[in-house]
Order: C-alpha cells, then sequence, then structure tokens
C-alpha cells in the first residue's frame, strides 16, 4: 500500500457522512445510468472465473514438493531390500533434497506464471537449479562422511527418476496455463479510467509488456467524445465512471486504472466516492508524473508504475482461507444443529400449514441477487419475501413457533446449507438484506451513502454489527448506518482471527434480543 491510501477518505465521504446530508440527495450508486451499447456488448462476453497467479504458485509449490518426496520414497522401496526394515536417514535425505529444490527453484524464478507459460527456458532454469541441488546434497555427505550411507543407485536413480517427473509435471502445467490463459482466467481484466493523451500512454505501456497478465477490456472517461474521442490507442470507450460501477457489477473486473494525472486531485476523489463500491484493485497510473515518489511508494504493473489507492479486500490465499473456513467450520456446525433444525421443522409444521423452509431474494456479493435460506416465521398467506415491510414488535403476521425462532435468530440456520452446499453466504460477513429492505420508509441504499460498499465480500450468517448488537429491526436510519459503519469495518480489517472471534461472540450475542422479534 502506498502513501496514498485513500479509503478513509472514501469512508468519511461515504456512509459516516450519510445522516447530515439533505435526504432528497441519493448516492451515486443508486443512479445507475443504463450502459452504452459499446459496454453492453462488451457485458455479454462471459468471462471465465479468475484464478489468483499466487494461489496457483503456491499449489505448484506443493504438488512438486510432494512429487518430490514420492519418487524418493518409491526409488527407495523399489531398489533397497524389504528386510533391513525402514532406514529413516533415507527419508531425511528425501525430504532435504524436496526442501532445498523448492528453495533452488524459487531462486531459479520458475514459481511465476510467465515462467509456467515458457516453454523451453523454464525447462532449462528447472534442470540446473535440480543439478545444483543434488551437488550440495553429495558435497554435504561427502563432507560429513555420510556418503557409505547412501545407495549411489538410490541417489543417481532419484536424480534422473526426479528429473523426469518434474519435467514432465511442468509439461503438464505448461498445457494447464495455456488454456486458462486462453479462457481469460490468468489474466487481469483491466479498465482504463481517463483517456486523451495520458490514456493512450497507459494502454501502449502496458501493451508493450511480454507476458503481460493484463486483459484490457476498455475504458471510461467522463469526458465526451468530442473532447476525449471514441477510441484511445485502439481500445474502445465504453461509457463513463457512472457506467462503470453498473458495468463491474455485471461482468468481471479485476483491476482499474486511472491515467489522470495527480495533480486532478478533485476529479480523483470523485470517481473514487463511486468506485470504491466495486470490489475491485484501484491504481493510479504514476509513470507520467512529473511529481516523484520514493521508489518504495510505488507497486509495479509489469513495468509500470503505479500508486495503490484502493486494494480488494480479500484476496489470493484470503479467499482460499476464507472458502476452507466455510466449508470446514460450516460442515461441523451444521452436522451438531441438525437435530435442533429437525425439532424445529417439526414445530414448524405442527404450529400452521405451508412449507417448513422459506426463500428470499437478497444481495449477495458484488450485488448479486442471491436466494437464502430461512425457517419460515409467518403465516404462509402473510409471507413478504420482497420484505416490502419490516417485522414490527408483536406483528401479527408471525406464528407463535415464529416469535420464538425469530427472537432467538434460529430462523437463519437454514442458511448453512447456502454457506456449506451453495457457497453464496459466508459464516461471517455483512448481513444480506431483502432487496427492497427500508429505514423510514426508504430503501437502505438511499438511507446511506457507500451501502453497497458492504457488497465487495461475500454476505454472512453472522457479522461484526450483530455481535455488537445491530441486530434485529433496522426501521430507522441510525441503525442502519451503524449496520454499514460496523461492516465497512469488518471489511477493512479482515483476518481468519477476526472470523474467529465474531464467530465465537455469536452465540453470547443471541442472548440480547431486544431488537429481535
Amino acid at each position: 500500500m502506498s502513501d496514498l491510501d485513500l479509503r478513509p477518505m472514501m469512508h468519511a465521504s461515504g456512509a459516516a457522512v450519510a445522516l447530515d446530508r439533505p435526504r432528497q440527495i441519493k448516492p451515486v450508486e443508486t443512479q445507475a445510468p443504463p450502459l452504452a451499447p459499446e459496454a453492453l456488448a462488451a457485458v455479454s462476453s462471459p468471462a471465465a472465473s479468475p484464478i489468483s497467479p499466487i494461489v496457483l504458485a503456491g499449489f505448484v509449490r506443493v504438488a512438486e514438493f510432494a512429487l518430490i518426496v514420492a519418487v524418493g520414497m518409491a526409488i527407495y522401496f523399489a531398489y533397497l531390500p524389504a528386510g533391513n526394515g525402514m532406514l529413516w536417514h533415507y527419508v531425511g535425505a528425501t525430504l532435504t533434497i524436496a526442501v532445498l529444490s523448492m528453495l533452488a527453484f524459487q531462486v531459479a524464478d520458475i514459481y511465476q506464471v510467465q515462467a509456467f507459460r515458457g516453454h523451453e527456458k523454464q525447462f532449462m532454469r528447472l534442470a540446473a537449479a535440480w543439478s545444483v541441488v543434488f551437488s550440495i546434497v553429495i558435497g554435504l555427505s561427502f563432507f560429513a562422511k555420510a556418503g557409505a550411507l547412501f545407495s549411489r543407485v538410490w541417489l543417481s536413480s532419484f536424480y534422473f527418476g526426479g528429473l523426469v517427473a518434474l519435467t514432465l509435471s511442468r509439461k503438464l502445467l505448461f498445457v494447464l496455463v495455456r488454456a486458462w490463459t486462453r479462457q481469460g482466467r490468468l489474466t487481469r481484466r483491466t479498465v482504463i479510467v481517463g483517456g486523451g493523451e495520458a490514456g493512450a500512454a497507459v494502454i501502449n505501456a502496458l501493451s508493450r509488456q511480454k507476458d503481460s497478465d493484463v486483459e484490457i477490456i476498455g475504458l471510461f472517461d467522463d469526458r465526451s467524445d468530442e473532447r476525449s474521442g471514441s477510441e484511445c490507442a485502439g481500445k474502445r470507450k465504453l461509457g463513463t465512471v457512472d457506467g462503470l460501477v453498473e458495468f463491474g457489477r455485471r461482468t468481471r473486473v479485476d483491476l482499474v486504472i486511472f491515467s489522470l494525472p495527480i495533480s486532478a486531485e478533485t476529479r480523483i476523489l470523485q470517481m473514487l466516492k463511486k468506485l470504491w463500491v466495486l470490489p475491485v484493485d484501484i491504481r493510479l497510473a504514476a509513470h507520467s508524473n512529473k511529481l516523484q515518489f520514493r521508489p518504495r511508494c510505488y507497486s509495479y504493473i509489469g513495468s509500470v508504475p503505479v500508486l495503490d489507492m484502493i486494494d480488494r479486500p480479500i484476496a489470493d490465499w484470503d479467499v482460499v482461507m476464507k472458502w476452507l473456513f466455510d466449508k470446514v467450520i460450516g460442515s461441523l456446525i451444521l452436522l451438531a444443529v441438525l437435530p435442533l433444525m429437525a425439532l424445529i421443522a417439526l414445530a414448524i409444521k405442527i404450529d400452521s400449514r405451508g412449507p417448513i423452509l422459506f426463500k428470499q431474494k437478497r444481495y449477495g456479493f458484488n450485488n448479486d441477487l442471491i436466494e437464502v435460506y430461512k425457517f419460515r416465521s409467518m403465516y404462509v398467506e402473510a409471507a413478504d419475501a420482497a420484505a416490502d415491510k419490516l417485522v414490527t414488535r408483536g406483528d401479527p403476521r408471525v406464528t407463535r413457533v415464529g416469535r420464538i425462532i425469530r427472537k432467538a435468530s434460529i430462523d437463519e440456520l437454514p442458511q448453512l446449507f447456502n454457506v456449506v452446499f451453495k457457497g453464496n453466504l459466508s459464516l461471517v460477513g455483512p448481513r444480506p438484506h431483502a432487496v427492497n429492505a427500508k429505514a423510514e420508509a426508504r430503501l437502505y441504499a438511499d438511507a446511506v451513502d457507500g451501502y453497497f460498499a458492504r457488497h465487495r465480500v461475500k454476505p454472512g450468517i453472522t457479522g461484526w454489527a450483530q455481535i455488537n448488537g445491530w441486530r434485529g429491526e433496522t426501521d430507522t436510519h441510525e441503525k442502519i448506518q451503524k449496520r454499514v459503519e460496523h461492516d465497512l469495518y469488518y471489511i477493512e480489517n479482515w483476518s481468519l482471527l477476526f472470523d474467529l472471534y465474531i464467530l465465537a461472540r455469536t452465540p453470547f450475542a443471541l442472548l440480547k434480543t431486544e431488537n429481535a422479534y
């Protein structure tokens, strides 16, 4: 993160000031303009789900470590007599060779996606690094006078067998990476904001780079075509920044690069206030700026220097860890509460006619509509799937069993199915709201600036707002305001330990039922 981290400014200009502004002014993200025909054409082309290069490199490391150990031990069991028992110094030597290989391959720089795409160079580097590892092992065994402990046939077979196995695995990886690259899964779908000469300079600089993972899908510019043209360096203009918000919700956008000079501070801040609700990385191109910062202030897209302005909240290994957390812990919780869920289902069936489960449309990640499950707590003829009217104290629409399960929030337990099987909910995250939920007769998005920024991560069954007392009815601006503020704090400070803390606090938070009915 550079010194120009503007998220606090966005926070201040968004949710934190919502109650001070005139009520007739709507936040910018609720006034989504229709997309231009060019943008609609780009949206109509399906975008494959992305693969994180960092995660891919990590899996390759693990796979090659396991492959080296498997080859070493396979040769050991195939060659050495079984009657002598397990010779553990061979296991130690195999693990040492595997660890040294990981270090050597890292030094040889063959754990980059660019290396995975290369066909000849990576094999030469791999063979050289593998040979260096065995030279080190042989040298160490010689100086330690441990050469007699190891079979020369095993060592030479391990060298040649390991080299063949690693080469074949890299050839398979080359084929897979080439296919994923063609599908667009290993590229960052990039949008340029700002046309003209500055925009052309950024596009040309990115296009000149070899083995770049940047795929420029278009540019957006608030200026008219007369001022900035309908194209820039061969890339079509897809609309204005207002349209970019809707564009980013309807197709995959990974990276937004501002080509504007840093001196255009006011314009940049205005655009950031609109764009920070999207789950994307936002960068400011710095290669044409006359104002120079210290080198450590820059990050680089290839050789193009940029200033980091906003980062995607949860990315790379964080996505993997949160997915594993949801699946493993979610499955364990689901198994533990299944008997309770069976009893609740029976009580609902006995208490009133109608289905046991209730499905409701809610906003999910990046504003996508998802369907979440709940235990039915209302009479079937009074069901309000769109949440046009919030449930209030003593609401006659709620059944007898419904009052109990809503008070304890156990009507939400079926959402574990969303977490474990559908994957559109997380255990912990901002609570998903129904599409027509209102506070004081106003939609939540109209009541709070920056409301949709809470959708930059997957919604959850429980969250930071809920354990801090902001659960249940959200009938006033203050209540929804506090929820959003807590949700944004969670997003900016997410960690796996934070999720564990929130999950551990949730049962105690459920004991406070004054706002739940």
